[in-house]
């Protein structure tokens, strides 16, 4: 292992070290992220049919919660049936038949981890991937010597990209 002889030292080798750690895990972030840019399309889903009891007498809101459809709006009523755009509820029997677009497994597993929350079982990773992220963003400043050319050009780009990060986030 390389020695560690001063801060310079210690942000270089563990900037490496854990770099590689994590380039698995930043590639199934980054190919998730992707794939959440397209998440209000049909962009590499699949139609799923449900067909489930579930509480009878439901109000539109409580069976757009109960089938998690964010998008459900019942389009007519016939007797005890709502007809919404992808799906039917029996509001007497409590039987809904509907359909759903969705990643496959392995891809829907790999965008859930950027939706985890602090009760999730992956929440502790999210957390390590953010703090080694934001320790990637402080070591860089580390890999040049701050008198030479390099570090003064890298940075006048961490300006600009923080400058076309805060644009982009309020426009």
């Amino acid at each position: 292992m390389d020695k560690i002889k001063d801060t310079r030292s210690f942000m270089r080798i563990t900037h490496r070290y854990l770099g590689y750690f994590l380039a698995g895990i930043m590639a199934v972030y980054a190919l998730s992220g992707i794939l959440l840019v397209y998440r209000d399309t049909d962009f590499l889903k699949n139609e799923k049919k449900y067909e489930k009891t579930i509480a009878k007498d439901l109000t539109e809101k409580q069976l757009k919660k109960e089938l998690k459809m964010k998008g459900l709006e019942v389009e007519k009523t016939e007797g005890s049936v709502l007809y919404f755009k992808k799906g039917t509820y029996d509001a007497a029997t409590g039987k809904a038949q509907y359909s759903k677009m969705e990643l496959p497994f392995v891809l829907d597993k790999m965008v859930s981890l950027h939706k985890s929350q602090s009760k999730d079982a992956i929440s502790p990773l999210s957390v390590f991937f953010g703090v080694a992220l934001f320790f990637f963003v402080i070591s860089s400043f580390w890999m040049f010597n701050p008198k030479t050319k390099a570090f003064k050009r890298g940075i006048k780009f961490t300006i600009v990209g923080l400058i076309i990060s805060l644009i982009l986030l309020f426009v």
